[in-house]
């Protein structure tokens, strides 16, 4: 059933002839004569400044329907949904049908490339493994300090002092720099 349209001033209902009826911009319904009776552009109910439309048939829709009745606009709304549900129900099934094809040509590239490389893996002949030399570092530190000992047992124990020559000559730098010296 449609919501009764009446003027919200006289509550006169259309009738024939009728008199046009109009929707003001702040909600309210008035028929041609009291809208004839009170200011222009303010509203006979609320007073408020407000603008008017002429309800006829070329009425958009969207104003049409505040006068439809609560089923009808049910009816209607619900079609319109379930049409746009099914629409987008749609694209998602496309979409996801994409991933998918796309996850299955990822996952058989990387079957592909698996057994490539464990191919390789087959065909190279096990690595050696050989102990690490001494490096070259431990035996210098071995060296040397056995170095220092030879240098420090050359010094005569007596209290003469050495020459000043001789001790530059006997003097070696420790190439390996000392964790507690800063450079």
């Amino acid at each position: 059933m449609a919501a009764p349209v009446f003027c919200n001033s006289c509550l006169c209902e259309p009738r024939n002839p009728t008199p046009r009826f109009s929707l003001t911009s702040c909600g309210h319904v008035f028929c041609e004569i009291c809208l004839q009776k009170g200011k222009k552009d303010e509203c006979l109910i609320c007073r408020t400044a407000c603008q008017t439309l002429v309800l006829s048939k070329q009425t958009s829709p969207d104003i049409k329907s505040l006068f439809m009745g609560v089923d009808v606009l049910c009816k209607k709304y619900s079609k319109e949904i379930t049409q746009i549900s099914e629409f987008q129900e749609k694209h998602r099934k496309h979409l996801l049908a994409y991933h998918k094809q796309k996850i299955a040509k990822l996952e058989e590239s990387l079957k592909k490339v698996t057994q490539q490389m464990s191919q390789i893996q087959c065909m190279k002949p096990p690595e050696k493994t050989t102990p690490l030399p001494f490096s070259s570092t431990s035996s210098n530190a071995f060296s040397i300090s056995s170095r220092k000992q030879n240098v420090y047992s050359s010094y005569p124990l007596h209290p003469s002092h050495p020459s000043t020559s001789d001790t530059v000559e006997e003097m070696e730098i420790d190439p390996v720099p000392s964790p507690m010296r800063r450079v």
